[in-house]
């Protein structure tokens, strides 16, 4: 059963100390109020989970806490103490929002079931906004690779998905890590439970503590309400640390610490909260370089890596490429909203199928995207893709018969065009990349570029018999 954050009111002490003992021996975290005033000052830092609450109290009654409690948006589920006596009572606190009530005195076995179905309804609700979020961002089913390559890294989804193991994915940026660890989720026994995926590296540093582990209300400038944490948001579920090479060096220590005691404290909070969240982790870095250079932790790196999955490239499964670019194509059109079916012609498909995608999965995906935009009713051409996928040979003045005709100028203006566009093919279209490649700077690779365009339109003018411009170069 999940741990949940318990406040018992109750004016007399000794009622206290028996919910208090009871409680915590079930594994939750209990603290006490003497009376109402005391139990919504508790209340307001918006971090507990339960409250049972007595009716019958000198200051003010479990009615007006829950009311009180209500009105100030504090989202807590009230269990009510009465005696027989005041039964009607009782259904007056739930008409004021109280989730059900307990009649004196109280039995240790009663007291579990009842917080099993509060856990339950909680973690319910928790669930239910999960799934809300990923109907809302479009969450499909993944694609299914017929590669040797990606049928082994199944194979060890297969064996480590049912146990509790910490994984450690790595690979290059755009492989699938993402993917890959929602497999590992979906194949253990917490897939009925959350799976929360949060990039380590896109979290602002000074808000790192507080959306691992939570914070209460008015714990720092900002904290206008209290917020649970990723940790125990993933609670019976899978929590998945994408990027985490970026994760600072002094929140290493603290998930360090999480991974072995299994507890979190939020941040302004002097109560440790229990978390049985399954850890899988992911990375395009070398972590042991990174421990080498000091920036990662070399005990956390051993934590993690308990079972370590290689994701391959897409180069080292080209096997994958044609099946892959259906899935996505698919995918494109419901994405950008373009109702007609998209289709690569035979030309275009091959320079996919031959590129080496160093941006793997992910440049896939921006390939067709921009493709599908510049493309006539839905059918994908060679002139739709980028310089950096079309094949040299398809390049004007590359490898053509005519490639050593005309003045000498003419043929190193086509060669040098030549070699330019071979760069940003290898480096992927990054024609950063490919300037520093080729040792120009980049202004100078524009211009060329812009020189080969000119000047191939001139031989195009000069081969119809149109004369250049007074002044321009012949």
């Amino acid at each position: 059963m999940t741990s949940l954050q318990i406040l018992v009111v109750d004016d007399e002490p000794a009622i206290r100390q028996i919910l208090a003992a009871s409680l915590g021996r079930a594994g939750h975290a209990v603290e006490l109020a003497g009376g109402g005033q005391e139990a919504l000052g508790r209340l307001a830092k918006g971090d507990i989970d339960l409250v049972l609450c007595d009716i019958n109290m000198p200051d003010l009654s479990g009615i007006e806490v829950v009311r009180q409690a209500r009105a100030a948006s504090i989202d807590a589920t009230f269990i009510m103490i009465t005696a027989y006596s005041s039964l009607d009572t009782a259904i007056e606190a739930m008409k004021a929002g109280a989730f059900d009530y307990m009649i004196k005195p109280l039995r240790t076995e009663e007291i579990v079931q009842r917080l099993v179905q509060v856990a339950d309804l909680r973690g319910l609700r928790a669930e239910n906004r999960i799934l809300r979020s990923l109907v809302a961002s479009g969450d499909e089913d993944a694609f299914q690779p017929a590669s040797a390559a990606m049928r082994a890294v199944e194979r060890l989804v297969s064996k480590v998905a049912p146990t509790d193991s910490t994984v450690l994915l790595t690979g290059e940026s755009g492989t699938g890590k993402g993917v890959v660890a929602k497999l590992v989720h979906q194949h253990s026994e917490r897939a009925a439970g959350p799976f929360i995926p949060v990039n380590c590296g896109a979290i602002p540093e000074n808000l790192i503590e507080s959306e691992f582990f939570g914070h209460l209300k008015g714990a720092f400038t900002g904290a206008d309400r209290a917020r649970k944490g990723l940790f125990l948001e993933a609670d019976r579920g899978t929590l998945f640390l994408d990027e985490i090479g970026e994760l600072p060096l002094a929140l290493q220590v603290k998930l360090l610490h999480v991974l072995e005691s299994k507890e979190v404290r939020p941040v302004g909070g002097e109560q440790v909260r229990r978390t049985n969240a399954r850890i899988v982790a992911a990375t395009n870095r070398d972590l042991r370089e990174r421990v080498a250079e000091g920036k990662f932790r070399e005990d956390l790196f051993f934590r993690l890596s308990a079972f370590q999955i290689e994701v391959p490239p897409l180069r080292a499964r080209r096997e994958d490429v044609a099946g892959l670019l259906d899935f996505l194509l698919a995918r494109t059109g419901k994405r950008l909203g373009i109702h007609r079916k998209l289709s690569l012609d035979p030309d275009a498909l091959e320079a996919l199928l031959a590129h080496d995608w160093p941006g793997n999965v992910r440049e896939v995906e921006n390939v067709l995207g921009r493709a599908a935009i510049l493309a006539e009713d839905g059918r994908i051409s060679l002139a739709d893709l980028p310089a950096g996928i079309t094949p040299v040979s398809a390049l004007p003045g590359a490898d053509a018969p005519t490639a050593l005709a005309g003045s000498l100028r003419d043929q190193v203006r086509r060669f040098e065009q030549s070699v330019i566009h071979r760069a940003i093919a290898e480096a992927g279209g990054d024609r950063r990349a490919a300037a520093r490649n080729l040792g120009i700077g980049l202004s100078s690779l524009y211009r060329k570029l812009e020189d080969t365009e000119t000047g191939a339109s001139a031989e195009r003018d000069s081969a119809a018999g149109v004369d250049s411009p007074a002044g321009a170069p012949s």
